[in-house]
C-alpha cells in the first residue's frame, strides 16, 4: 500500500468514473486501475462496485476510502509543519466563497495577499453553501469563506465579521418614504430574492418569514442568480430586496439612494472562514484571515450587539 495508491481511490471516489479520475490523477487510466486493483488485492476486498454506472463504492470500501482522506491529511501536514519551522510561507491554498459575497470580499483582500505572499498559489471558486461544505469535506478545497453558522461537527467554523443587511427599493417604492425600516414594513407582492441554493435567500426568507410564499405572488417567475441581476430585476419591476452590505460598494450614486438601513437591531449575517475538521495549512488560513480582517470596513469588524443574526 503506498500513498499514491489512497490518492487513486479518493479521485475515482470524487469522480464515479475510471476514467475521469485518471484524467484528474494525470495518468492513464490503465496505470490507475492496475494500482487500484493491487490495492484491493492486498486487502483482499473490493473497494469499488464496478458493475454499477456511474461507479460506487462498496460498503467496507466507504470506511477505507474514509480512512485514505485522514492517512493522506497526515501526510500533507508532515510538509506543513516543515515548512512551518523553516518560516515559509508557500503552497497552494484552495478556496470555496459563496457567491453572494465574492465580488464585494474579494477585491478588498486578495491583490494585497497576493503581494504579501508571492510564493503562495490561491485557487478560488464561488460555490454556494452546500456545495463548498461538499468540497471541503472531500478535501477539493482547504477553506470557505460563508455565511455562518453551519451546525455541523465536522467543521470548524472561524469567525470574521458580520455583516448587515439592508433593504434596497425601486425609485418611488413606499418602502423609501421611510428613514429606517422594519422586517414588517415589505411587502412580499414586491419582494424578490436569488434563486434556491444561495445562503442569502434562505436568511431573508428567514427575516421576513415568509417561506416561498413571495413566489407565489408574482406574476413572473424569475430565478436571479446574482445580486447585480437581482437589482436590475427590482428596478424594472417597481419590487424591492434585501441585500448585504458590502454589495454597495459597487452601486452608483443613484442606486445609493435607493438603499435603506434597518432599524436596531438591525439584521445581520456572519462571515467565516470554514475548514474541515482534519485540516491543514493552518498557517496559510490564519494570515488569509489577517489579510481579510486588515482590508475591511472598520465597523464590521464590531461585536454582534444591537443586531439580529439571520441563520
Amino acid at each position: 500500500m503506498n500513498l499514491q495508491q489512497l490518492e487513486y481511490i479518493l479521485a475515482i471516489d470524487r469522480e464515479r468514473h475510471f476514467a475521469r479520475a485518471a484524467e484528474k490523477c494525470f495518468v492513464t487510466q490503465a496505470t490507475l486501475s492496475m494500482m487500484v486493483r493491487k490495492l484491493e488485492e492486498e486487502l483482499d476486498i473490493k473497494i469499488f462496485d464496478r458493475s454499477r454506472q456511474p461507479v460506487v463504492p462498496t460498503e467496507l470500501g466507504e470506511l477505507v476510502i474514509e480512512q485514505a482522506r485522514i492517512v493522506l491529511q497526515s501526510s500533507y501536514q508532515i510538509k506543513e509543519i516543515v515548512s512551518n519551522r523553516k518560516g515559509e510561507v508557500s503552497g497552494e491554498l484552495k478556496i470555496g466563497i459563496i457567491p453572494t459575497l465574492a465580488p464585494y470580499l474579494l477585491p478588498l483582500f486578495l491583490n494585497s495577499f497576493l503581494k504579501k505572499y508571492p510564493s503562495v498559489k490561491v485557487h478560488i471558486s464561488e460555490r454556494t453553501t452546500d456545495e463548498i461544505i461538499s468540497r471541503l469535506k472531500d478535501h477539493r478545497l482547504d477553506a470557505g469563506i460563508m455565511a455562518t453558522p453551519l451546525n455541523d461537527s465536522a467543521l470548524i467554523e472561524s469567525h470574521l465579521f458580520y455583516e448587515q443587511f439592508v433593504l434596497y427599493a425601486s425609485d418611488h417604492n413606499q418602502a423609501l418614504k421611510k428613514k429606517y425600516v422594519l422586517a414588517e414594513d415589505i411587502d412580499p407582492t414586491n419582494l424578490w430574492l436569488l434563486e434556491e441554493g444561495h445562503c442569502l435567500r434562505s436568511q431573508v426568507v428567514n427575516l421576513c418569514e415568509l417561506k416561498k410564499k413571495e413566489k407565489a405572488l408574482h406574476q413572473l417567475d424569475f430565478e436571479a442568480g446574482s445580486i447585480e441581476t437581482l437589482k436590475k430585476i427590482v428596478e424594472a419591476n417597481h419590487g424591492i430586496t434585501i441585500l448585504p452590505e458590502l454589495a454597495l460598494n459597487d452601486m452608483s450614486k443613484r442606486q445609493q439612494k435607493n438603499i435603506r438601513y434597518f432599524k436596531d437591531p438591525a439584521p445581520v449575517r456572519e462571515i467565516s472562514i470554514v475548514t474541515y475538521r482534519h485540516f491543514l495549512k493552518r498557517k496559510l488560513i490564519d494570515l488569509l484571515s489577517e489579510e481579510v480582517l486588515l482590508n475591511i470596513p472598520t465597523e464590521m469588524k464590531g461585536s454582534k450587539k444591537k443586531a439580529v443574526i439571520m441563520i
